[in-house]
């Protein structure tokens, strides 16, 4: 099987990565790609926003099987363009993909299908918003009802903060807090069917102890010891299944990765959002665990075809991500600064560099290209063990004005921290 990846991400790395290491994949091609990807798999220029010209490109390659990872080429409607064009797609049309284009028709459908999730309301106005916050209440979760790469979501204790973001954002879901800690679980879903990936978790915040603005993840672990065992199970009965349902007779059957937020609170699992593609950085260390093929497993979602695939299986080990991020991240980003040291890391046992956001410059040194740089994934025996290792690897890379957590998955988050406000990415 040939495969087609698009995008130019951590994400996109760690699915050309485990496509390579799959037997029944012959062949891995990325669009636009990164340097990491570079080193395994076949690059090519391609706006990946231009559905025609990634139809075109899948073609021109003889792609058995598309997968697109960003959101925003799949709210666009690329995948549809691939599927016009004959071939096989891992990813949601455009219709489908609103569950993460808008927060508000995400919520209409969960309350559509009976997923347990927050109370919400959808407001435009500053009267709306004064109104949703006072109805629910401190800690204050104001979402950004567009596509926002995941920091369009404000929660505060300050209600002068939310109404603020509220007012630049235009229309917003504004939310009640949900209390416990977050989990990360990704459903491959072939429009009628979904089989659970092991949950995750992620840190958003940029500072140590869940301190900082949101970012798009400073790091991640799985599996997660003090989850319930039936987590995903019970996910895919009371919040996936109904989705897909709903997303059916709405006429819009859902193909691709259903990444399900989820809070535990004392109530049990409640959605904290959908987003419809896989989550980066926290799909990094699952990927890592999964034994099973994943080309497999995504060209029968990609065909409708599933259940005719075994679910996926995983190791007994555990992997640990870190993010390394550039000068300036969240709010802005350092480019051209030389980086040292991934040769080093890449070489250490059971560890990987994931590239997020690098280019290399005139002479030919690899240079940071974004917000968040590369991150270094472990395995390990248990989940300190690959932490260990991934600090390991991450000590090994320097960069000006390198930027990391040191708490990766040293405490689950809320669990020992308390307050999920501290990390949410409500």
């Amino acid at each position: 099987m040939k495969t087609l990846v698009i995008g130019t991400g951590g994400r996109e790395h760690a699915l050309a990565l485990a496509l390579s290491r799959d037997p029944g994949v012959t062949e891995v091609h990325a669009a636009p790609g990164n340097p990491g990807i570079g080193a395994f798999a076949t690059l090519h220029p391609v706006d990946l926003m231009d559905g025609a010209a990634v139809a075109a490109l899948a073609k021109e390659v003889g792609a058995d099987l598309v997968v697109v990872g960003p959101e925003a080429p799949l709210v666009a409607g690329v995948a549809d363009a691939v599927r016009a064009a004959g071939v096989a797609v891992f990813g949601p049309s455009a219709a489908a993909a609103q569950l993460e284009g808008s927060k508000a028709f995400s919520k209409e459908v969960m309350a559509a299908a009976g997923v347990p999730t927050a109370g919400s309301r959808t407001c435009t106005t500053a009267a709306e918003y004064a109104a949703a916050l006072d109805a629910f209440g401190a800690p204050y979760v104001v979402k950004d009802d567009a596509l926002a790469a995941g920091k369009g979501v404000v929660v505060t204790l300050d209600r002068a903060e939310a109404l603020a973001h509220a007012e630049a954002c235009g229309r917003v879901v504004i939310e009640e807090f949900l209390d416990g800690p977050e989990v990360s679980l990704f459903a491959v879903c072939d429009g009628a069917g979904a089989y659970a990936l092991q949950p995750a978790q992620d840190f958003k915040r940029i500072f140590d102890g869940g301190q900082g603005p949101n970012t798009g993840g400073m790091g991640s672990y799985s599996p997660l010891p003090w989850a319930p065992a039936d987590l995903a199970e019970a996910v895919l009965a009371t919040v996936v299944q109904p989705t897909l349902d709903e997303m059916i007779r709405r006429g819009a059957p859902f193909v691709g990765c259903l990444y399900v937020g989820l809070a535990l609170t004392e109530s049990g699992p409640r959605v904290i959002e959908f987003n419809v593609r896989f989550g980066d950085p926290d799909i990094q260390p699952v990927l890592a665990v999964l034994t099973s093929p994943l080309g497999e497993l995504l060209a029968a979602a990609a065909t409708g075809e599933l259940s005719r695939v075994a679910p996926p299986q995983f190791s007994d080990g555990a992997s640990v991500t870190v993010v390394l991020a550039s000068a300036g991240y969240p709010e802005s980003s350092s480019k051209g600064d030389v980086i040292t040291g991934v040769e080093a890391a890449d070489a250490l046992p059971d560890v990987d560099v994931i590239h997020a956001g690098t280019a290399t410059d005139g002479e030919g040194r690899l240079v940071t290209a974004g917000g968040r740089v590369l991150a270094v994934r472990a395995l390990g025996a248990d989940v300190a063990d690959a932490r260990a290792r991934a600090y390991a690897g991450a000590d090994q890379i320097a960069f000006d004005g390198l930027q990391r957590r040191s708490d990766i998955a040293a405490e689950p988050l809320g669990v020992v921290e308390g307050a999920s406000l501290k990390e949410s990415d409500h």
